[in-house]
């Protein structure tokens, strides 16, 4: 698998904004990419050191469009904790 099919896109919302202060920055990922794909991943894209990486998988809601329903796509969410000093300069402008 190639590091930019691992990483798909970053999540910027109000959570993950406040993470960011805590050194830690959000990843939608591909949903089979383990911890430690996403953790070489971002070590070569961004050239920072990886403290620590938490995932978590999103469950597709379920929506209805009158008397049919459907469920969204799920996904996979991944936090990247930074090692002190390292910062994505991708982030900063936000």
């Amino acid at each position: 698998m190639d590091l930019r099919d691992i990483i798909k896109k970053p999540l910027i919302t109000e959570k993950t904004t406040k993470l960011m202060e805590e050194n830690k920055y959000c990843f939608l990922v591909d949903p089979k990419a383990n911890k430690y794909q996403i953790r070489q991943a971002v070590e070569q894209l961004f050239k920072v050191e990886v403290k620590a990486v938490n995932t978590y998988n999103m469950l597709g809601k379920l929506k209805r469009m009158g008397r049919h329903q459907g469920r969204r796509p799920s996904w996979k969410r991944a936090i990247v904790t930074l090692e002190n000093g390292n910062r994505i300069e991708f982030f900063e402008g936000v």
